[in-house]
């Protein structure tokens, strides 16, 4: 998909810098107010759709190729004819492993904003159909895990850890697969203005983070004593003009597969590099764009998981070794959609790149892709309650791990190599 050199941006540049879903609503049931973001004068250059496939195909690894999809299985009469899926944003590559596995020929709905296909494991046509509901402006910035639970023709959509935490004793959600190991999330900053920052406590106390609003993971990074109170600007409506105003002085939230490409690469304004880093490095590891069900739902619903899962486990290891195909549809929905969404060739496939490169899409300790870390989740859990609780939040202090996701599905073969 082609842009226009010149972009004005004053709802597009929200969009684009909003990427990878909200920041973790504090209760699945506050939607988040859309605001039209102030213009500014970005020019952003985009290199053609067949430069860009040329330049960064990713290829993992020979073995990576879907040779292995000869072992898909039909899902027909053990799922749903369609299953549904709620996404948090607008198509993007962060959501591959569910575009990877919509077949040919798929049903565009613009109005709706879904597409509707075969759900196809690897080569193999599972006989039911893939939903793929896009959120953000779509559903009114609402959480997916509330968009779910009023439409129960949802099976499946993104939960966050941190959202399951602070909605589980009105919403209650199981987490069943995780094709991000990390949350994309970062703090970034200027590495000519701070060149002795390496990580987001090393930057001065008196430096400002631009954010969206109050969110759960700035209570933490106040509370583990990574930034002060007075840090916290939230004046950030998702668009570059602040920052190149004040000549990156400033610090800033973003997404590790979006923003520093790019900045660097398209921003003409900036022109480059950022230096970053992941919330999950600094300790709000919770795991992003996980695929939940409603818990009441769960039970029912296994023998389709014990199959589905797999499934989704080859299509994250497979977008990321070959995500033209997968790339394409993306490219072709966010046009056909058109919500203002700003998304390119190049755009796409410099997130792949990223995903690998910080791990975002990486095997978890146990070595299979996928999988949760229970550990980690647990740990995560110690840390949040607390936090939702002095906010306000009715949370459950008897909530663990397996209470929301579970690694009962996933097949311990499918790895990334």
């Amino acid at each position: 998909m082609k842009k226009s050199a010149l972009l004005a941006l004053p709802l597009a540049g929200a969009l684009f810098l909003a990427a990878c879903g909200s920041d973790a609503a504090e209760t699945v049931d506050t939607t988040v107010a859309a605001e039209e973001a102030p213009a500014t004068e970005a020019v952003v250059e985009t290199t053609p759709a067949e430069t860009v496939a040329a330049e960064t195909t990713v290829a993992v690894a020979a073995e990576t190729t879907v040779a292995a999809a000869a072992a898909g299985a039909s899902l027909a009469g053990v799922c749903p004819a369609t299953i549904a899926i709620q996404t948090d944003w607008n198509p993007e590559a962060e959501h591959g492993a569910l575009y990877q596995m919509v077949g040919a020929s798929p049903t565009i709905d613009t109005d709706t904003k879904r597409v509707t296909g075969p759900l196809m494991d690897g080569t193999t046509d599972t006989g039911i159909k893939i939903e793929i509901r896009v959120g953000g402006p779509a559903i009114g910035f609402e959480s997916p895990i509330a968009t779910m639970y009023k439409d129960q023709s949802i099976l499946l959509a993104y939960v966050a850890n941190d959202d399951a935490v602070a909605s589980y004793t009105k919403f209650p959600t199981k987490s069943i697969v995780a094709p991000l190991n990390k949350n994309p999330q970062i703090i970034m900053w200027d590495p000519e203005k701070y060149p002795d920052a390496k990580a987001i406590a090393d930057l001065p106390k008196d430096t400002k983070i631009r954010v969206f609003g109050p969110a759960a993971y700035l209570s933490y990074l106040v509370g583990a004593g990574i930034i002060n109170q007075d840090q916290i600007d939230g004046s950030y409506k998702g668009e570059p003009s602040a920052w190149v105003a004040d000549n990156g002085k400033s610090a800033q939230q973003g997404f590790a597969s979006a923003e520093p490409y790019f900045y660097e690469k398209e921003l003409k304004e900036w022109a480059k590099p950022v230096a970053y880093q992941l919330l999950h490095d600094a300790g709000w590891d919770a795991y992003a764009a996980a695929l939940g069900v409603r818990s009441a739902d769960f039970d029912a619903n296994k023998a389709c998981f014990k199959a589905l899962v797999p499934v989704v486990q080859r299509a994250a290891r497979d977008y990321v070794s070959n995500p033209a195909a997968a790339n394409t549809l993306i490219l072709d929905l966010v046009t056909k959609y058109n919500t203002g969404w700003v998304y390119t060739a190049s755009q796409a496939a410099a997130s792949v790149e990223y995903q690998l490169k910080d791990a975002l899409v990486a095997n978890s300790p146990d070595g299979t892709l996928g999988s949760f870390d229970t550990a980690r989740v647990d740990a995560f859990i110690k840390k949040a309650l607390p936090i939702y609780e002095k906010e306000g939040t009715e949370v459950n202090a008897a909530l663990t791990a397996a209470d929301i996701v579970t690694n009962e599905f996933i097949d311990p073969s499918i790895k990334l190599p």
